[in-house]
């Protein structure tokens, strides 16, 4: 494969230092627009494609400093809901909200800038558009992983139900983030590629060839089948979506109608073999409400349904964000994956002044553990994520890969009227085309919905308002490649790529000293 460095010495690099900079940050904040709500995935590619120009030529300092920019762009406007949760339901006056989300994405962009870095010192010599898509994954899996993670704004989400979502269960969202990565450097080089070679020869690049192979092996893999429906029957579902206001959810004055809120919403739908409610639709504690969780049991169980919904729950471990099962249904799950700030204080002892200005809820959690069993309900076995778990590609895989059915809740509340909550929805879409299961998902204020097996949204709620969703769901069977192997080969793929970058690239020395 060609770059654009060896194409067309003059390309973007005759501009000065700050306009590439400024080409980098807008590079960066077109990505977003390929996610929801916009869904314009192409967009993914092309600021790609850009900020892969920007790049070439240059060293890994100033590599650094425009991975830097574009990376700012990217969390800039993709993450930019940071400051509504911060300042509307935080209540930290607008400066300070708006100090911590600049830092906040200045630190996001800080693993952009190191990735440029790396893949200009290291994983551009041999093959630079794969060493950069290698370089790009493992940059979004530390990002995933380092100090619990934020595996947001992934690539590959832009492409849940796009032409390429046929390597969504092969490959993960890392394989597609890979892929985007890599065509977007490859489309760098054929355009530039165009202007110093003969039409005669544009037909011989090898990265024409390349990008041709990966379109059709994204088409090739499209209507691939790895999961089918099991014999169960379809299973009936009615999800509550109690828009209570965050303001007021935990004010005790306002527990009992927003209670009686999800109890008038749920009286058409107790005829559904699960009922589900959102994230903290009960929002005390289970063991200092045994006459409630009594009530609501033998409810559900009259009527032959089972009842999940969330709420907290104490054991030895400490207070849990969880959810349950009554009725026709059994088991407690306790959420795992925890916000930090939102639902624990890292380095609360440090933080302690600066954590006087936030007025958070429940911002004491304790995670669950690693081994829980799984909830069980209308004889299918469920695997439930509580908000925030839902994004992680690899814990998902871990728990749910051989579970009936996908579910999960939130309170996407404290994302207000932001790109977040649709952002959200479509991480949780992405989940399902992974594993080749339905999910459901249930959220306080919006966007509850049916989501299919291959990931597409099939029926949804409004935002912002109570409502309930009826519907069924299928149960399916069979294991997809990313289920059983999660994102390791694409990890270790990319592992190898820069390897053998850093063994070309020093290669020579070698061959003197021998």
């Amino acid at each position: 494969m060609l770059t654009a460095d060896e194409t067309h010495p003059a390309t973007l690099q005759s501009l000065p230092s700050w306009s590439l900079l400024m080409l980098a940050l807008m590079a960066g904040a077109v990505i977003p627009f390929s996610f929801s709500p916009f869904t314009w995935w192409p967009l993914g590619f092309v600021g790609i494609a850009f900020y892969y120009l920007c790049l070439q030529q240059t060293t890994a300092r100033t590599a650094l400093q425009r991975g830097f920019a574009f990376g700012f762009g990217l969390f800039g406007v993709g993450a930019s809901w940071i400051y509504v949760s911060i300042h509307d339901f935080g209540e930290a006056p607008s400066w300070l909200a708006g100090f911590i989300t600049i830092s906040f994405v200045a630190l996001m962009a800080l693993y952009n800038g190191v990735q440029a870095w790396l893949w200009r010192r290291y994983a551009s010599h041999c093959n630079p558009a794969l060493g950069f898509a290698a370089s790009w994954v493992l940059c979004e899996a530390f990002r995933g992983w380092f100090l619990t993670g934020f595996p947001w704004l992934l690539l590959g989400y832009a492409h849940v139900t796009s032409p390429f979502s046929g390597l969504a269960p092969i490959a993960g969202v890392h394989g597609l983030s890979f892929i985007v990565a890599l065509c977007g450097a490859l489309l760098a080089t054929l355009a530039f590629s165009t202007s110093t070679t003969h039409y005669r020869q544009y037909w011989r690049q090898p990265a024409l060839w390349s990008l041709l192979a990966v379109l059709v092996l994204a088409l090739a893999t499209r209507h691939l089948e790895w999961t089918h429906p099991s014999p169960h029957l379809p299973v009936s579902v009615g999800m509550v979506q109690g828009n209570i206001p965050q303001e007021v959810k935990f004010n005790p004055d306002a527990i009992q109608p927003g209670l009686n809120r999800y109890a008038e919403l749920s009286k058409p739908l107790w005829s559904s073999d699960i009922v589900l409610w959102p994230e903290t639709a009960v929002p005390l504690l289970y063991q200092n409400e045994p006459e409630l969780i009594a009530q609501l049991a033998a409810q559900a169980r009259s009527k032959h349904t089972a009842l999940l919904t969330g709420i907290f729950y104490r054991n030895e471990l400490g207070t849990h964000n969880s959810i349950i099962a009554l009725g026709n249904g059994s088991g407690v799950w306790h959420k795992q994956k925890l916000v930090p700030f939102g639902e624990y204080v890292p380095l609360q002892s440090l933080l302690s002044n600066l954590l006087e200005l936030f007025k958070l809820p429940q911002s004491s959690l304790t995670p669950g553990a690693a081994d829980q069993v799984l909830l069980q309900a209308a004889g299918l076995k469920i695997a439930p994520f509580i908000c925030y778990e839902v994004v992680y590609p690899d814990f998902v895989r871990s728990v749910g890969g051989d579970a009936d059915l996908l579910l999960t809740i939130s309170n996407d509340t404290w994302f207000g009227a932001s790109f977040g909550p649709l952002q959200h929805l479509q991480m949780a879409a992405m989940r399902a085309r992974e594993l080749g299961r339905y999910m459901i998902r249930a959220t306080n204020n919006g966007v509850s919905a049916f989501i299919n097996a291959k990931g597409e949204i099939i029926a949804q709620t409004h935002q912002f308002t109570a409502e309930t969703l009826q519907g069924t769901v299928q149960v399916y069977e069979g294991t997809t490649p990313f289920a059983r192997f999660g994102s390791w080969p694409v990890w270790l793929l990319s592992v190898a790529i820069i390897a053998f970058n850093l063994w070309r690239r020093y290669q020579p020395i070698q061959d003197n000293t021998g």
